[in-house]
């Protein structure tokens, strides 16, 4: 396993931020490490450790039959996250985990990713992005 990832479980991988390993540049922020996470995956969440909203996301993608990208976060390394789009009901900062991100845009959380789902327009995303094969 690289330097930098840990395993914490069977679909988790610890991410260190701090750690250079993961970058060709070794000055190279969590922001950006983060950035360029998110526009290396098709679909990546972010999340604390042991957290319940992450683990039913992870089982909502994978009965659509996706498996994304999990990066566990420290609290201190949670406001490295991109905001989410404008809404009325933003989250505030230290609630910004966990976070999807589907084709490098932030879906949001646990009910942002649940509305997209109910409303239709989750499949045809994840199809868009090259995450799931129509």
């Amino acid at each position: 396993m690289q330097e930098g990832l840990r395993r914490c479980s069977d679909q988790a991988l610890r991410l260190d931020l701090t750690s250079s390993s993961l970058s060709f540049d070794a000055v190279e922020s969590a922001e950006t490490r983060i950035q360029r996470l998110i526009s290396e995956h098709p679909v990546i969440i972010f999340s604390r450790s042991s957290c319940c909203m992450c683990h039913v996301m992870k089982k909502l993608l994978s009965t659509i039959g996706v498996h994304p990208t999990v990066i566990e976060l420290d609290d201190h390394e949670i406001s490295a996250l991109p905001s989410p789009p404008p809404s009325d009901d933003v989250p505030s900062p230290r609630n910004l985990a966990p976070a999807v991100f589907i084709g490098g845009t932030c879906v949001g959380g646990l009910e942002s990713l649940v509305a997209l789902h109910l409303s239709g327009h989750l499949v045809p995303k994840l199809v868009e992005v090259g995450a799931l094969w129509a």
